[in-house]
């Protein structure tokens, strides 16, 4: 009787095995591929007093550094992107960080990296002390925008642009069907 047992948890476990080798497979297959997504450094659009005669501040070029690779984190960690490495983008729309006026250049500029999609994100500074967050996403082949979203907030200290972003990213972006 013990040898039927022995020979009924066999069957068993390899039927389980079975299964599991063949629906793995199955079930990976059901679901979508990452898109292939080129994330710019976010750009700073300055409409607060004195912007046009001022240089760039340093803090506001590092805190541009910490949104973008927050946004990079995010995407990435979602499962449903893969971030496309655009650092060797050498346009002079990113060496002026304009592409926010390029009229969906990133685009093609994406789609020479390989990307499906391309994201550009941009923080407006109102005054000292209110800034918006905003990204776009192009389809890399036709340059049409797919996703376009703002925070709509007015955010304080520019150490708040992260989790502007995060927000976005989190509660509009990863939320949205595709």
């Amino acid at each position: 009787m013990r040898e039927f047992f022995d020979y009924a948890t066999r069957v068993a476990l390899f039927g389980s095995m079975l299964a599991v080798l063949l629906v793995a497979p199955a079930a990976r297959a059901g679901a979508p591929a990452p898109v292939k997504l080129a994330v710019f450094e976010f750009e700073l659009e300055d409409f607060s007093g004195g912007a046009s005669v001022l240089p760039a501040n340093p803090s506001d070029l590092e805190q541009l550094k910490h949104v973008t690779n927050e946004a990079r984190r995010l995407i990435a960690e979602s499962g449903r992107y893969t971030v496309v490495d655009v650092s060797g983008a050498d346009t002079e729309a990113v060496k002026t960080h304009s592409l926010r006026n390029c009229d969906g250049c990133d685009a093609a500029i994406a789609l020479k990296f390989g990307a499906q999609q391309s994201l550009v994100g941009f923080v407006t500074r109102i005054s000292r002390m209110e800034y918006t967050v905003r990204f776009e996403i192009r389809d890399a082949r036709t340059g049409a925008v797919v996703f376009n979203q703002q925070t709509g907030l007015r955010m304080g200290a520019i150490e708040s642009w992260n989790r502007g972003a995060a927000w976005l990213i989190k509660n509009r972006l990863l939320q949205s069907p595709d």
